[in-house]
């Protein structure tokens, strides 16, 4: 007689961030995650941690975030994210003036840049610290040549680009300016799956085994 059982529930997700983005792409790869957002005081801990490279900086602050939703009543896996456009060496994060903005465009067009995406998986699974990994994923970025001065002045007044790493997104308002990605696309969004599901992979934890939309 063949065995059979009720099926198993998914594996929760929380996802420590408030980002739009990391949101969508997860709900779009048929992942709905519980949102916990996370209160770290970013500029505080990079500079308590200084010197320190643009890739040990998202790790660090995705660790962070993802540390800082942990209690008793999180059952499942923890998923922080940071991110960081690099340039010429220099790592540029949110805008939040439009005046920046500008200039960070005036630099970037037609010219490639690096995003780089931190990802910091805690396996809580139970309701207690059972293990955490960590990764990062960089997707080079090249940025059309004949964006005009009144198409970057057009896309800074939506508001977009103001709370945004660099300045710029791949998955809206951004996305024509952009002519070519060297790597994962969703690195550039601020969430590769495919790295997320590498991680999952070192608890022995299958990607479908998250589905639960």
């Amino acid at each position: 007689m063949p065995h059979s059982s009720e099926p198993r529930s998914p594996t929760r997700l929380y996802l420590a961030s408030t980002s739009p983005a990391r949101l969508a792409t997860l709900r779009a790869a048929g992942i709905e995650p519980v949102v916990v957002p996370s209160y770290v005081d970013e500029d505080a801990a990079v500079e308590a941690a200084a010197p320190i490279t643009p890739v040990d900086m998202v790790l660090l602050l995705a660790r962070l975030k993802a540390s800082a939703v942990l209690g008793p009543e999180v059952d499942g896996f923890v998923l922080g994210g940071d991110s960081a456009f690099e340039l010429d060496g220099i790592v540029y994060g949110k805008p939040h003036l439009p005046e920046v903005a500008r200039e960070r465009w005036m630099l970037q067009r037609g010219r490639t840049g690096h995003l780089h995406s931190g990802h910091w998986l805690i396996d809580h699974r139970g309701g207690r610290l059972r293990g955490a990994v960590g990764e990062v994923a960089t997707a080079g970025v090249t940025f059309a040549a004949d964006i005009s001065d009144h198409e970057i002045d057009a896309y800074i007044a939506t508001g977009e680009p103001l709370e945004v790493a660099g300045a710029f997104t791949i998955d809206s308002l951004g996305a024509p300016f952009i002519t070519a990605v060297d790597g994962d696309p969703h690195a550039v969004v601020g969430l590769s799956l495919s790295t997320l599901r590498s991680l999952l992979l070192q608890f022995d934890v299958g990607w479908p085994s998250l589905w639960n939309r």
